[in-house]
């Protein structure tokens, strides 16, 4: 999408077909705002193909904004560092949002590879079509589009679909942030499907605020994996939150 086009009307890729999705003016969600007032800010030409400039502007955004959902600069700092000393090839994320975290991931993963993307990927599963259109054009304006994909549906549906297709033989690194009651469904999926491998790590959001005690008890109580929470901050209320990491053995 250009900036001059109408930022109310969007184009999902599904299976590398568009769609089209059109929003009505007179219904602006957050997101929609997030895409106008991104579209619309003076510093848009220096925003393209700056992952760190979009992220700032849309942190910017979330701070003056009531009940908008974004990883932040605080555990987005803290999982850079992970990433860099990690250096994973392949990631899964279920639950993309607008994109904020892939964007974060992707531009990490190609730091750690030295600037290039060759052999890296990010897929990232999100259930909304219209959500996921604003986060491809966001990953698309981040100049990320080459390493990571936004793959529509539900995240259950979308992981058997990569796995049919030969699309994802293993993962490296999960990042699990989607419907809480999900967590532990879905990671059982994954670990049926075969992408875990010793030494894959699974992150797992919001385990305190709100709260995935399931997930956690899951984990924990396994033999399969080594876990421990890391402390983090959500964004922007400052409120204390830890993410679950679990190391397969």
């Amino acid at each position: 999408m250009r900036d001059k086009q109408d930022v109310n009307e969007y184009i999902v890729l599904l299976d590398e077909k568009p769609v089209s999705l059109c929003k009505s003016e007179s219904h602006d969600t957050l997101e929609v705002s997030l895409l106008k007032y991104i579209y619309s800010h003076p510093s848009l030409p220096q925003i393209r193909g700056n992952p760190s400039a979009l992220l700032a502007f849309i942190d910017e955004f979330a701070a003056k904004q009531a009940f908008f959902i974004s990883l932040g600069p605080d555990k987005a700092k803290k999982l850079s560092t992970l990433f860099a000393d990690e250096k994973p090839k392949v990631v899964v994320e279920l639950g993309t949002y607008v994109g904020y975290s892939a964007i974060m991931f992707a531009d990490a993963m190609r730091q750690a590879a030295g600037g290039s993307s060759t052999g890296l990927r990010l897929w990232s599963l999100e259930a909304d079509p219209l959500i996921a259109s604003i986060a491809m054009n966001f990953i698309e304006l981040a100049g990320l589009s080459d390493i990571a994909k936004v793959v529509v549906g539900p995240a259950d549906e979308s992981l058997k679909r990569l796995n049919a297709e030969g699309k994802l033989p293993s993962v490296d690194l999960m990042f699990i942030d989607h419907i809480k009651d999900l967590y532990v469904p879905d990671l059982e999926l994954s670990e049926r499907l075969g992408f875990l491998h010793p030494g894959s790590l699974i992150l797992a959001d919001n385990v305190v605020h709100p709260g995935a005690p399931a997930y956690r008890e899951f984990v924990r109580g396994s033999s399969k994996y080594e876990s421990w929470g890391m402390k983090c901050l959500l964004f922007p209320e400052d409120i204390v939150d830890e993410i679950e990491i679990s190391r397969v053995k």
